[in-house]
């Protein structure tokens, strides 16, 4: 009988550590992401308040979409029609506006001089070759839980000459050329 027990837990440990998988790491070192589904903020009656958090790589604007998403409205919103909440940055703002009912309406979100993700970067690079990216904002605006905006900004430049661009966080360049 004690064979037995010793056989059973080699067995459920053996097989336990062959269970775990090795990780590939996919191609040019970088991490596939996946996209988030949006985040139900609170129920108001029949309605839910939807934000749907955005994947930028700056640290600051995820930071403040976390501090937005945390925030607790409470009964603030009583006895307004409407209610704005305003959360700042030294790089940006982010604006929401909720109803009566305490249900959010918008979100626009604004900063400035933040890390531009890599599409933006590569198609900004083979599109002008030779320009560098001297200042940039970044834009991005929901209503009801629809994205409205999400692009950038951006004032390259050359030698002398400086050029301003708006391009889509895919990296589509849609005006400026």
């Amino acid at each position: 009988m004690k064979a037995f027990s010793f056989l059973v837990l080699f067995l459920s440990i053996t097989t336990a550590s062959f269970s775990q998988g090795t990780m590939e790491t996919p191609a040019q070192g970088n991490m596939k992401i996946e996209e988030l589904p949006a985040v139900v903020i609170k129920n108001v009656g029949k309605d839910f308040s939807i934000y749907i958090p955005d994947r930028n790589p700056d640290a600051s604007v995820r930071a403040l979409e976390d501090k937005f998403i945390a925030y607790d409205l409470g009964k603030d919103y009583l006895g307004f029609e409407n209610y704005l909440v305003i959360m700042e940055t030294a790089k940006g703002s982010l604006t929401a506006t909720y109803n009566k009912n305490g249900k959010l309406l918008t979100v626009i979100e604004n900063y400035k001089n933040v890390k531009i993700p890599n599409e933006v970067i590569y198609s900004i690079y083979k599109s002008f070759p030779g320009w560098h990216i001297i200042k940039d904002k970044y834009l991005y605006s929901q209503k009801e839980g629809d994205i409205i905006k999400k692009e950038y900004n951006l004032k390259i430049k050359k030698d002398k000459e400086i050029r301003s661009l708006v391009v889509k966080a895919d990296g589509e360049v849609i005006k400026g050329m």
